[in-house]
């Protein structure tokens, strides 16, 4: 079901560098990524609106500041956005979360979340490979998008299907165009998920 926002209610974005996006150095916290432009969309109109997201973060990070960052705020809502770090740092520190940690650290965030009454939005992890070694990531990326689609199943969360979407429109415009290092957004990329993200969240015409 899609979301129905009321006016007074809490929207929280959380996760790591995409949806942080410089929010810490921005006077109104939200940023100047994809949660910015969903602000901007004027869809929020009347809720408030937290941006806490984390660069770097992985699920272990969320999950040590996940009372005081998430929770702490008592959102009506909280939409997240977490797990290429998961990824990213098996291939570049030889440091990597197994399926199993990935799933288990993500399902006790939901079901905090989940006692306190907060719906759920979550975003499929991407990556957009500019280079042959993020081709191989998909060995272990694609594992953890499936275990998201399971959470998001048990947890009735809304599911954001961020990667088939942006791997779809980056055959036709290049991974480049949406993400320079194949991870972090360009403008337009930002814009392609704020877009994914109010026509699946909020069913927009």
């Amino acid at each position: 079901m899609p979301l129905t926002l009321n006016p007074g209610q809490t929207l929280l974005f959380t996760g790591d560098s995409v949806t942080d996006c410089g929010r810490r150095d921005d006077p109104e916290g939200l940023g100047s990524g994809y949660v910015r432009d969903i602000v901007a969309s004027g869809a929020l109109e009347g809720a408030a609106v937290i941006n806490t997201g984390v660069g770097g973060n992985r699920v272990i990070d969320l999950e040590k500041r996940w009372q005081q960052d998430v929770l702490g705020h008592r959102p009506d809502v909280v939409s997240m956005l977490i797990g290429v770090n998961d990824v990213w740092r098996r291939y570049d520190s030889n440091d990597p979360t197994t399926l199993e940690q990935f799933a288990a650290g993500y399902r006790s965030l939901l079901s905090q979340a989940a006692d306190a009454g907060i719906r759920l939005v979550l975003l499929e992890p991407f990556v957009l490979p500019v280079t042959e070694e993020q081709i191989s990531w998909r060995e272990d990326l694609n594992p953890k998008i499936e275990a998201v689609h399971e959470l998001a199943a048990e947890f009735d969360a809304i599911l954001v299907p961020t990667d088939r979407e942006l791997t779809a429109l980056a055959a036709d415009v290049g991974p480049s165009t949406l993400a320079v290092d194949g991870v972090h957004p360009t403008e337009q990329g930002h814009r392609e998920i704020a877009d994914l993200w109010l026509d699946t969240v909020l069913a927009r015409p």
